[in-house]
C-alpha cells in the first residue's frame, strides 16, 4: 500500500512531465472558474448599483404615477392622467405627508453659444430638493419667488455644465431651450442614473414658467403632470400616506369599481423589485457560469482517459510489481484532484481581476463574493473527483498481463 504522501508526489510528477496537456486540462477549470466568480461578482455589482440608487431616495419617498398599471407596462410613454391640482390636493388633504413636488418633464435640446445637447426639462417646486435628495453643489435652487413670478432661471446637471461650459463657471449664464433664454442660478451635485435615466443632463425651471411659457396648457381639465414626488412624515407614515393617496384620487377622478389610473409606488417597493430582477439576473448568470465548469469537467475526463490508455504499461508494471487497485484509483483521483485544484485557483483569480477591471472602467461597484469564491472552489474539487472517477477506475481494473501485452 502506497502512502498518500507518496501518492501526491507520483501524480505531481506525471502532471510536469505532461506540462501541454496539463495546461490544456486546467484551461477548461480555468475559465470555469472565472466564469463564475465574475458573472456571480458582476451581477451583485449591478444589484448593489441600483439599490444604492434606490436608497439614496430614502425610505419615506413615494411617487405617484399616471396611467393604469396595464398602461404603464404597454408603452415607455407614461398616460397623461394626473395634473396639478391632484398634487396641490394631495399637498393640502393628506395628513401624513410631508411635502408634494410635482413634475413635468420633457427632452428638448438645449444650447449655449454654439453648443448643442440633448437634455431633459423639468419643470417643479422648491419642495424637490427635500423631497428629492437631490441638493445643489453650487448656487442655488429654484425658490418660491421663481415659482410665484415665473422667472426665466434654471438649476443644471453637472454633465449638462461640463458638455457645454467645459472649465467656466456656468451661474449667471445663459442657456436656451424651446427659443427661451434662461439664467443659470446653480449646478446640481452628481447623482448619476435613476430608471435609465442620466440625472446630471436634468435642467430644473420652475413649474409655474414650464407651463406658461415651455409647454403651454396640454389638457383641458388642468395642467398635465409627469408624475407627483411626495415624502412622507416617516417611514412609518408611508402605509398611511399611500392609502390616503389612493382614496383621494379616486374620489378625484370619480373611479368606484374600474382599474385606477393612477398608481402609488413606494421605495420600498421599487427596492423589493429590483432585488428580486437583479437577484434572478445574478442567479442566471451564474448558472451559465456553473455550465462552464462541467464542460471543463468533461475536459478532465477526456484527457485523463487519454492519460490512461497511454499509460496502459506503465500500470501493468506497477500492478504487476505489487500496487493493488486501490493505489492505482487513488493516483488518477490526485491527478484528477489536482489539476482541477490548480484550475480553479487561477480561474478564481482571474474572475477576481475581472471583477476589479469592470469596476475600474464602469459605474457597476467591484464586488468580491465570498460565497461565489467558496462555490467555486467546491465546485471544481468536486468536478475533480467525479469526472476523475471513471478514467481512475478504467486504470485500477486494468489486468496487470493484458496491460503489459498491450504495450
Amino acid at each position: 500500500m502506497i502512502s498518500l504522501q507518496e501518492s501526491f508526489k507520483m501524480a505531481a510528477a506525471m502532471l510536469t512531465a505532461n506540462k501541454l496537456r496539463t495546461a490544456l486540462t486546467m484551461l477548461g477549470i480555468i475559465i470555469g472558474n472565472a466564469s463564475v466568480v465574475a458573472m456571480i461578482g458582476i451581477g451583485q455589482g449591478a444589484q448593489k448599483l441600483a439599490l444604492d440608487k434606490l436608497s439614496d431616495l430614502g425610505p419615506n419617498v413615494m411617487f405617484v404615477l399616471p396611467g393604469s398599471r396595464q398602461a404603464r407596462n404597454a408603452t415607455f410613454d407614461l398616460p397623461r392622467t394626473l395634473v396639478l391640482a391632484d398634487a396641490e390636493a394631495i399637498s393640502a388633504q393628506v395628513p401624513s405627508i410631508d411635502g408634494v413636488a410635482p413634475e413635468i418633464n420633457r427632452r428638448l435640446l438645449s444650447s449655449y453659444r454654439n453648443l448643442n445637447t440633448n437634455a431633459m426639462i423639468v419643470g417643479t417646486t422648491p419642495d424637490y430638493e427635500r423631497i428629492r435628495s437631490f441638493y445643489v453643489d453650487r448656487g442655488r435652487f429654484i425658490n418660491s419667488v421663481d415659482l410665484e413670478r415665473a422667472r426665466r432661471v434654471a438649476v443644471i446637471g453637472t454633465e449638462i455644465a461640463k458638455r457645454l461650459y467645459k472649465t467656466q463657471n456656468p451661474i449667471g449664464q445663459s442657456i436656451r431651450f424651446q427659443n427661451l433664454s434662461f439664467e443659470i442660478i446653480g449646478v446640481m451635485q452628481s447623482k448619476g442614473s435613476f430608471f435609465g435615466s442620466n440625472q446630471d443632463e436634468f435642467i430644473f425651471i420652475p413649474l409655474t414658467t414650464m407651463v406658461s411659457q415651455v409647454i403651454g396648457k396640454t389638457s383641458p381639465y388642468g395642467v398635465e403632470v409627469s408624475w407627483i414626488n411626495v415624502k412622507a412624515k416617516d417611514e412609518e407614515a408611508v402605509s398611511a400616506a399611500k392609502f390616503q393617496i389612493e382614496n383621494l384620487l379616486r374620489l378625484r377622478h370619480n373611479i368606484q369599481n374600474g382599474e385606477d389610473d393612477f398608481g402609488v409606488s413606494t421605495a420600498k417597493q421599487m427596492l423589493d423589485i429590483v432585488g428580486t430582477i437583479t437577484g434572478g439576473l445574478t442567479a442566471l448568470l451564474a448558472a451559465i457560469a456553473a455550465i462552464s465548469l462541467i464542460v471543463g469537467g468533461i475536459g478532465v475526463m477526456n484527457i485523463m482517459l487519454v492519460s490512461v490508455a497511454e499509460r496502459t504499461q506503465e500500470i501493468g508494471l506497477r500492478k504487476a510489481i505489487g500496487a493493488d487497485k486501490t493505489d492505482i484509483l487513488g493516483q488518477f483521483l490526485i491527478e484528477a484532484v489536482i489539476v482541477s485544484a490548480l484550475g480553479g485557483a487561477a480561474g478564481i483569480a482571474l474572475g477576481v481581476s475581472v471583477v476589479l477591471v469592470v469596476g475600474a472602467l464602469s459605474p457597476l461597484p467591484a464586488v468580491i463574493s465570498p460565497g461565489a469564491i467558496v462555490l467555486s472552489v467546491v465546485i471544481s474539487g468536486s468536478i475533480g473527483l467525479f469526472f476523475g472517477v471513471v478514467p481512475a477506475q478504467r486504470a485500477a481494473g486494468l489486468d496487470p498481463i493484458v496491460a503489459l501485452r498491450s504495450a
